[in-house]
């Protein structure tokens, strides 16, 4: 509309000039007076002045709607030309994007999108089971927690009472346990006893039955929870845990089994109770059991495998890889060695090799402080890194690659062993010997 507009005005203005240079020129040459009235002078002819005038009037009004249509068309030319480039902008790169995205680029790209949105779907799947999971656990806390507050308030109950000891020992005191029982002991427990060599009273776990029997135990192994891995020292002391329900691991230490085993004038019998991991139990017995004192190295004598269904396991074990077998496995006579004090008949140490302390000869075919395995069945790579039989052996009842669940040596003077029973082949009798 005002493109019409301003070419409208354009051509009015040109007839204007056109008429008014005719007029000048043609006008002073003719003496023809005659003119045609136009109405845009009046009913007069027009004169040069009045046109001049008239000319003077409109002319200023006409070069302003002239200048400002002249502004509008540029204006409206450069925002022609600026639409006109974006437009052939857009065009080319339409045609620059057919060609280098075909149909092609389009489907990977819309199906690498619906894979992504599976993705996603199933981690959130995945999220929410974790939710779930999440929610259960907190639940099982939440109940655990109850639980704890439950336990903690109990406790708290407990703690407003007196203390009072865990652990009772018995006032009964005697040389062994066999006395402690004579002197009226009824029940299994904790007691002191003080043999006769012995300077001071020390702690002991005695096993006590029905018939008044005394057994004073000296070792005890049931769950592997004591490494028996110990140096001389140790095993002199002793070391474990004594407990008044006898379910603890110890050794009670070799001198205090020097004092206890070389103090009576009646023998002590030495009873080995064995049991497997299939729940079976066996035992075997040795009369006058001593154990030397330490400047002997502490070294173990019998005078004789005294009977028991696990068979006599100290006489050694003929394995069949050397006719020296049984001689060089037996243990009456030996001294007893450790890691750190080689007391053995072979040429490197047995105790290192088995970790432990024993009674090695070169080296055994009983050792019940070895090493505690699980389920029993051991293999060579079990006791890596030597190799060698290190278990809780007894060879002639379970080969050596075998390792008992549960062991424990005790002592009791010999003339109590018929009430005690257990009595097999080979007993003596020392009736008359009377009690001790």
């Amino acid at each position: 509309m005002l493109l019409f507009r301003a070419k409208s005005l354009l051509y009015t203005k040109s007839l204007l000039l056109f008429f008014i240079s005719s007029t000048l020129a043609y006008s002073l040459p003719s003496l023809d007076i005659s003119c045609s009235p136009d109405p845009e002078f009046g009913q007069y002819c027009p004169t040069t002045c009045g046109i001049a005038d008239y000319l003077q009037k409109y002319k200023p009004e006409a070069d302003r709607e002239l200048s400002f249509l002249e502004n509008t068309l540029n204006q409206i030319s450069n925002l022609t030309t600026g639409a006109h480039e974006k437009g052939i902008y857009i065009k080319e790169s339409s045609l620059s994007g057919r060609k280098s995205a075909p149909q092609e680029v389009y489907l990977r790209k819309s199906n690498t999108m619906l894979e992504d949105i599976l993705r996603f779907e199933k981690s959130i799947i995945s999220q929410e089971s974790q939710m779930y999971e999440l929610q259960d656990l907190l639940r099982a806390n939440d109940q655990r927690m109850v639980q704890l507050k439950q336990m903690a308030a109990q406790l708290e109950q407990r703690c407003q009472e007196p203390c009072k000891d865990t652990v009772t020992i018995q006032e009964i005191t005697g040389k062994d346990c066999q006395e402690v029982a004579n002197k009226g002991a009824k029940v299994s427990g904790l007691y002191f006893i003080k043999p006769t060599n012995a300077k001071q009273p020390f702690l002991v776990y005695c096993e006590i039955d029905i018939n008044g029997n005394g057994w004073t135990v000296i070792q005890k192994r049931q769950d592997g929870s004591v490494n028996f891995t110990k140096n001389w020292i140790q095993y002199r002391e002793g070391f474990g845990y004594l407990s008044p329900t006898g379910n603890s691991e110890f050794w009670l230490g070799n001198e205090k089994i020097h004092l206890l085993s070389t103090q009576a004038s009646v023998p002590y019998i030495l009873r080995m109770e064995l049991k497997d991991w299939n729940g079976q139990t066996k035992n075997a017995d040795y009369a006058m059991f001593k154990v030397g004192p330490e400047a002997d190295m502490y070294r173990l004598t019998y005078a004789y495998y005294f009977g028991g269904d696990a068979g006599d396991a100290f006489d050694g074990h003929d394995f069949g890889e050397d006719p020296s077998d049984k001689y060089f496995t037996s243990h009456n006579g030996m001294q007893f060695s450790t890691p750190d004090t080689d007391n053995d008949k072979y040429l490197g140490n047995c105790a290192q090799q088995d970790g432990s302390g024993w009674w090695m000869n070169r080296c055994h075919a009983a050792h019940l402080n070895g090493k505690y395995y699980q389920s029993g069945v051991y293999t060579a790579e079990d006791a890596q890194p030597t190799g060698f039989d290190n278990g809780i052996i007894w060879v002639t009842w379970h080969d050596r690659w075998y390792s008992l669940k549960e062991t424990t040596m005790k002592v009791i003077p010999i003339n109590r062993i018929n009430v005690a029973g257990g009595q097999q082949h080979g007993v003596k009798d020392f009736g008359g010997l009377g009690d001790i």
